[in-house]
Formats: structure tokens, sequence, C-alpha cells
């Protein structure tokens, strides 16, 4: 931390030598760090845990190797047990540089060799520091991430389907996720991803029902500039965007035979060409896909392609159906009433007894996605501390389109007639539409777009749009 700084960063220096440990205490306070000494790793020890007690820690930890009693190494070994330990640099003599990559090897940050140069000292510290700060940003976004991935249930099912997912991660295996619309395919599929080695990686996904027909292969595999009609620059496909991550293939019953075939030799192949070029470009994915189809009768009847099919069942899933799992209910309601706060900015709300009692006792052709619209809806009328039966029934009473926020505005007497602007008017009216729609066809998006006469990839657009999808 530079001396402009207003709060002095603490740094630990440990040495038994009292010239080394005046002289760094000299450097590191002229450049504006707060410093503490300690004679040995005992003393360290001590001193960090006294200033941890009061709220504080030091941001890095320079300590020499060869020390009587607790030496370089040992205070290593005990600061990597702490929480969140802070990096350790370590000190090393001319003849200590074998030792100190071996402390390296256990966790130490890096070492400075004696004679200490001042420059190298200070450039050492701040880039420990720098790392520490990414890494604790980092941590802070897998947090928040898996926080909002997070698999909700106490049912036998869901336990059972968590520890499958927590075995599977691990392997680098193709995994095929079956369930019905509404059941969270996606959400083990984030999981996958997140527990597993290409966490790091992008998480791509492709919604084979929504892509046009005739640009399917742009999209999967990307194009050159000027290889068809209104291709004005290169684009990079999702296949290629997935690169050292994992490629999520939702929905891939609705993929076209054709697709099928080249998505089969990219994924043998582990390499794609792009529309419009030549050259092969090598790709390195995990693939997870999903359906609520049974591909295994799609098979027998031509729609889906055996070998395809082979390809990605290497490890099935089964999502079980809501009602299957009624032990999830509260948990799920409590979760998605903690997340509706936390996006309206309104106070945290419990449950009611009896709330939970009459959706314990629904039928859930929507699955997790239906749970979760009655609860948005009956927190639009909910005026206390908790979402009550009442403000349900009145979800339940308007109808299955109800359960939209739109459609739980209207039902409190703010109806899209109401509506301040046309474009409001628009979107309520299309929101409560699509909705009942989808809940008169148990959630099935194929046939939704079938009874309404629409392209599947023009209905995507219309669930994305209105947040219907789940």
């Amino acid at each position: 931390m530079s001396r402009a700084d207003s709060t002095p960063t603490p740094i630990l220096v440990v040495d038994d030598d009292g010239d080394i440990r005046a002289a760094l205490e000299m450097l590191l306070q002229y450049e504006g760090f707060e410093v503490w000494t300690a004679r040995d790793g005992r003393e360290a020890v001590a001193r960090y845990a006294r200033e941890a007690g009061g709220g504080r820690r030091a941001a890095v930890v320079l300590s020499d190797l060869k020390m009587p009693g607790m030496d370089g190494m040992e205070l290593l070994a005990t600061l990597r047990a702490e929480p969140d330990p802070p990096p350790v640099i370590m000190i090393s003599g001319h003849g200590d540089v074998s030792t100190a990559v071996e402390a390296m090897q256990n966790g130490a940050a890096n070492f400075l060799e004696k004679p200490l140069d001042d420059n190298r000292v200070l450039v050492t510290i701040r880039k420990a520091i720098r790392e520490q700060h990414l890494e604790e940003e980092n941590t802070g976004l897998r947090r928040q991430l898996t926080d909002r991935w997070t698999i909700v249930g106490e049912s036998t099912a869901t336990s059972r389907l968590m520890r499958q997912i927590e075995q599977v991660a691990l392997s680098e295996a193709a995994v095929l996720i079956t369930g019905e619309n509404g059941t969270g395919k996606e959400v083990v599929a984030r999981n996958l991803h997140l527990l597993g080695p290409r966490a790091a990686g992008n998480f791509v996904t492709v919604n084979c029902a929504a892509i046009p027909h005739e640009l399917i292969e742009s999209e999967l595999f990307g194009h050159e500039k000027g290889s068809f009609t209104g291709a004005h620059e290169r684009r990079v496909g999702h296949f290629e965007a997935a690169d050292r991550g994992t490629l999520f293939l939702d929905e891939i019953g609705d993929m076209p035979l054709d697709a099928q075939a080249k998505v089969l030799r990219a994924l043998e192949n582990h390499e794609i060409t792009r529309v419009g070029d030549s050259r092969t470009i090598p790709v390195d994915i995990r693939v997870i896909a999903a359906t609520n189809a049974d591909l295994a009768e799609a098979v027998e009847t031509k729609a889906f392609r055996r070998d395809l099919f082979y390809r990605l069942n290497v490890v099935p899933l089964h999502v079980p159906p809501l009602a299957e799992r009624v032990e999830d209910i509260g948990p799920l309601a409590r979760h998605f009433l903690d997340q509706i706060a936390e996006r309206t900015g309104f106070s945290q709300r419990d449950l009611s007894g009896e709330a939970l009692a009459r959706l314990e006792g629904l039928d859930y052709p929507g699955n997790v996605r239906q749970l979760r619209n009655l609860l948005e809806g009956a927190s639009v009328f909910a005026d206390g501390p908790e979402v009550g039966l009442d403000d349900l029934e009145q979800i339940l009473a308007a109808g299955p389109g109800a359960a939209s926020p739109a459609a739980a505005r209207s039902a409190a007497g703010a109806d899209p007639f109401g509506a301040a602007t046309f474009e409001e008017f628009k979107d309520a009216s299309e929101a409560a539409f699509f909705r009942l729609k989808l809940d008169e066809n148990e959630g099935n998006i194929k046939r939704t777009a079938e009874r309404l006469g629409m392209q599947r990839s023009h209905l995507y657009k219309k669930l994305d749009r209105y947040d219907l999808r789940g």
C-alpha cells in the first residue's frame, strides 16, 4: 500500500536477526505499511492470533527460513491451517534455496534470497497482496454464483441427486439430464460445472430449440465474415466459446437431424470448422445435455440419432418432478422468498404455516417454476412480515395465469387497462397470456407452441422476455 493510502496495510516480519527486522521495518514503514515484528515462529503465531482476535489480519507474512524454535517451515504449516491464511514469503540464505522451493511447494507465495534487495522486497510483497485480493474477489464471485444455483431440498430424491452430482462432477464424462419442464435441469448442469475441474472455465448454454434451423450451424460453430448474407463480421460459435469449459445443450431433443450429425462429429473429433472456413479449430469441452423428451423413444422413431444418443448418455441423471418430492416445497419456498426480497429490495418475508400447508397440497404440472411464480405473485399482495394463506389464495383464485407478477398486479386491481402506457399494457397482457397457455399445457413448450401456431424459437423469446421459463 502506498504512503498516500489512509489505512496502512499490516505486514508481519519474522526473523531472528534483529538487524534484518529493523531494516525491513524501516523500509516498509517508509512505504506506508504497518509493520509487526517477531523473533521466531512461536512469537509470530502469537502476534498473528492476537491481532486476528481484534479483527485485523496480516496482509503478508515475511519469514526467515532458519530460526531457532519454530522455524519458517513450521510457521508456514501453522498459518496455512488458519481460515483464509495470509500469503507467506520466505527469506532464504544462499544455501537454503532448495528448502525455499520446497516451502513454495507447500504453499508459500514466494521467496527472497539474502542479501535482500529493497526493490525486490517491495515488488514481491505488492504482488502477493494483489494476488490475494484477486483470489478473494474470485472466491466471492464463485460464492455468489454458487448461491444462485444452489440445489435446495430435503427429500430423499433430492439428497440422492446431490450425491450423484458430486460424484459425476469430478469426471469428464458426458451427462444427459432428463426431467419434466421446470424441474431445474439447468441448475443441475450448473452444479456439475461449478463442482468440477472446469469451474474456472466458461459455462455456455445453448437452447437447441430456440435457434432457427438456418442459423444453427453458425450459432454452434461460428462463421467467417462474408460467409453468407448478413455475416458482416467473424462470429465465434458456442463450441469455441466453451473451450476449456462446459457446453450445456438444453432441449437437445429438439435439435434438427442434420445439426445432430455435425454436433456428433465435433464431439467425436474434438474440433469444429466455422461456416465459410476450411480450417479446423480444436476444442476442449465437457458436454452436458438436457431434455424433457424420451430420447430412447425418439431414437426408435428415427427422430434422434442413435449414435449421438449414446455419445451424450454416458452418465444419465434424472431430476424428479416436484410432485414426487413434496418435502422440498418448504425449503424451496423459503429460498424463493429470499431471492424475491433480494431482487426487489423489499424486506424478507417468511411463509405462514397455513400457506405452506396449502402449497404442499397443490399439484405442480409446472414443477419448481410454477412454485416460484406462485410465490412471486403472492408476494405482491403480502404487506406484513410473512406471505399468508390469503395472499396465496388470491393468486390461486385468479387462475394459473395469475402466477406471474403481471397477472398478480392485474388481480390486485391494476389490470392491463389501467396501465400508464401502451407498452405496459402490452407487456402485462402478453405475460399473463403466455403464462396461462404454458400452464394449460403443463409446461410443455413444444405443445404450447403448436397450439398457439407459433414457431418454438419465437415462443422461447417471449418466455425469456417475461422470465417465464425458470
